[in-house]
């Protein structure tokens, strides 16, 4: 079966690592998709975190968390005092999942057939930024990361063993908070959210 590790280049440095994800086929979700979203911010950098799939407006403009869910990624680790110039940050799944209604592009959890597909991009992006920190962002990231049997309602915000970064961890999707029915509710999310990601700050600050 194709898999993106049919597309990885000889030369494994960032640069061409997304210059050759732009054209990879390792799975059908490039039919629809408007292009690969592949990760973004600084090589080397201390912190990495990784959600699902680049969303609709990310398959648009090319580049991760840059819609209502990156703006609220943003306000967080503003609160959280953390720069998010000093990260970098990716994906699970390179190319935006959907089913059309209407005028709207609905998103669509990818299945693990289509994560398994995609995962050598991720590999070869852990090995080039070597963050001291992972961050997995909402449960597809994290059992995609950490195992099936994780659970991110269980462990959000606390370190945990695992081969891919010194230190890693997990919290919620930032979408999920945009979801919440309520403002009270939306309101104690983000909190929570932020609580998660100052856990991180205070390990950076030592």
């Amino acid at each position: 079966m194709t898999t993106a590790a049919d597309f990885l280049p000889d030369t494994r440095t960032l640069p061409k690592l997304r210059e050759a994800a732009a054209g990879c086929r390792g799975c059908h979700l490039y039919e629809d998709a408007t292009q690969t979203v592949f990760g973004a911010g600084r090589g080397r950098s201390r912190v990495m975190m990784v959600g699902e799939q680049p969303g609709d407006r990310e398959d648009r403009e090319g580049a991760p968390f840059v819609g209502p869910a990156g703006r609220m990624l943003d306000r967080g680790l503003a609160d959280a005092g953390i720069e998010r110039g000093d990260l970098y940050v990716t994906n699970v799944v390179k190319h935006f999942k959907f089913v059309q209604r209407g005028k709207r592009r609905i998103h669509q959890t990818p299945v693990m057939e289509e994560i398994r597909a995609c995962r050598p991009w991720l590999d070869a992006e852990l090995e080039q930024v070597r963050p001291e920190i992972l961050i997995c962002l909402g449960a597809t990231a994290a059992k995609a990361l950490l195992g099936p049997s994780f659970r991110v309602t269980k462990s959000r915000g606390k370190f945990v063993e695992s081969e891919l970064a010194p230190l890693v961890t997990a919290t919620v999707h930032p979408s999920s908070i945009l979801r919440a029915r309520t403002d009270e509710e939306r309101e104690a999310a983000y909190e929570q959210f932020v609580a998660d990601l100052m856990v991180v700050a205070k390990r950076l600050q030592g």
